[in-house]
């Protein structure tokens, strides 16, 4: 498993591309314009839309999930919010209907190795 290291999209992109194999690429026009994601894959065949979040402390905001969402759903994907605190593992938000039936629209959290077999899965 590849080492954790604080989630800027840049690292999450080489996080991802160690796991998955799959190359991505900050995308700049989420700076410019809402719903877009952090990162662009090269393989269209990758389920999410993702978010990075990066902070000292705290806990997960539902706002990073809506704006996840909003991305998401702009794109025809799922989405997640990949996150870390200081001195915390790295961590990923991802709607509870990538797992099983879900009509509640549950978030779960999960590692990022377990997202990463998640997504190995659904590929």
């Amino acid at each position: 498993m590849a080492e954790q290291k604080a989630p800027h999209s840049s690292e999450v992109a080489k996080l991802l591309h160690a796991e998955l194999g799959i190359s991505f690429k900050r995308n700049l026009e989420q700076y410019r314009a809402g719903f877009h994601d952090d990162l662009t894959p090269d393989d269209d065949g990758f389920p999410w839309s993702i978010e990075c979040k990066r902070y000292a402390g705290g806990s997960f905001n539902p706002a990073w999930w809506q704006q996840a969402s909003d991305a998401a759903q702009a794109k025809d994907k799922l989405p997640c919010v990949i996150y870390k605190f200081d001195r915390k593992p790295i961590r990923v938000a991802i709607p509870l209907g990538a797992l099983i039936d879900d009509t509640d629209n549950h978030i779960v959290d999960v590692s990022f190795e377990a997202f990463c077999y998640i997504t190995r899965e659904r590929m």
